[in-house]
């Protein structure tokens, strides 16, 4: 880089030139930048995806303006390479933004402001100007697609910039990680819940519908053994609801033989009123035929001879 361009009495320049070489001493494996050698306000960086997030095992271009009252005022942050959180080619809000001017620190370095942008990236965009909120499947999709080729920006300078860029980010940035069962899961859920539950609903839509009487132990059937299967397959689901609507029928042949025990029950004590009624009518019979036989002498007669 050719120092003897600028007026190295510059503020900014004098701190441009001194984050250059810090940059380049110190350099690091989840980002790098460097200013164009015709415009030092000018840089070109990329970092890698943040671990542990869709964005993981991606290389992401973008383009960094410093304003000729740098450090004192902000810069202005660009992408290049589509991510799904961020808009390509559109000044993005942050904090450490010019959109937030209130929030700069000159102590703060372009170093700071990258580490910062990674950090944002898998956070939540709420809205933010220029910011996208693609779903996780199609951020991983962009991520692979993000190591093939750097993207195309500007005049040949800019482009052979970004393109070392790019070789280098790749030789420190490990390839997209393969998902694991339960993350593959989680981005690509299976509808097998849904459908179980979808048949639950039915298989109880029809019970209710089929103009049969549900006894009381026969509804509880019908609602309890489908909970009993939500986490199966819709296969057993089915067969279980089957069975539920099988249970009503099967309690229904079963209470005809509770019904003569009570039979039995109600026909002994019948027939308990009926020998209580048999004796007390035999009673009254001797009651009144002793009165007769009083009343017509042959009481008297019949009392001497015994």
């Amino acid at each position: 880089m050719a120092e003897d361009k600028y007026n190295l009495k510059n503020p900014a320049v004098k701190r441009i030139l001194q984050e250059v070489k810090e940059m380049q001493s110190n350099p690091s494996d989840d980002f790098t930048s460097l200013p164009l050698e015709e415009n030092i306000f000018e840089w070109q960086f990329a970092i890698r995806g943040p671990r542990d997030s869709e964005f993981e095992g991606g290389i992401y271009h973008g383009r960094i303006q410093l304003p000729a009252e740098y450090p004192f005022k902000p810069p202005s942050f660009m992408l290049l390479t589509p991510n799904g959180r961020f808009e390509t080619q559109t000044k993005i809000c942050l904090s450490i933004s010019n959109h937030h001017p209130e929030h700069w620190q000159p102590s703060w370095s372009v170093r700071t402001a990258l580490v910062a942008l990674i950090a944002f990236m898998p956070t939540n965009p709420n809205g933010a100007l220029g910011s996208l909120d693609y779903k996780k499947e199609e951020r991983r999709a962009l991520a692979i697609k993000s190591r093939e080729s750097p993207p195309k920006y500007g005049n040949p300078e800019r482009q052979k910039l970004i393109d070392e860029i790019h070789e280098y980010m790749l030789s420190k940035t490990p390839p997209v990680p393969q998902l694991s069962p339960s993350q593959a899961l989680e981005e690509h859920p299976t509808n097998s819940d849904g459908e179980a539950q979808a048949n639950q609903k039915d298989s109880v839509t029809m019970v209710a519908g089929n103009g049969l009487p549900n006894p009381v132990v026969g509804d509880r059937a019908v609602e309890e053994e489908p909970l009993v299967l939500a986490n199966a397959n819709p296969g057993t689901a089915v067969m279980g609801v089957r069975a539920a609507r099988e249970i009503p029928a099967e309690e229904s042949s079963n209470q005809p033989l509770q019904r003569p025990e009570m039979r039995v029950q109600r026909s002994a004590d019948d027939r308990l009123f009926t020998w209580a009624a048999v004796g007390l009518t035999i009673a009254i019979l001797v009651l009144l035929f002793k009165k007769f036989m009083k009343s017509s002498g042959h009481g008297a007669v019949f009392m001497d001879g015994s």
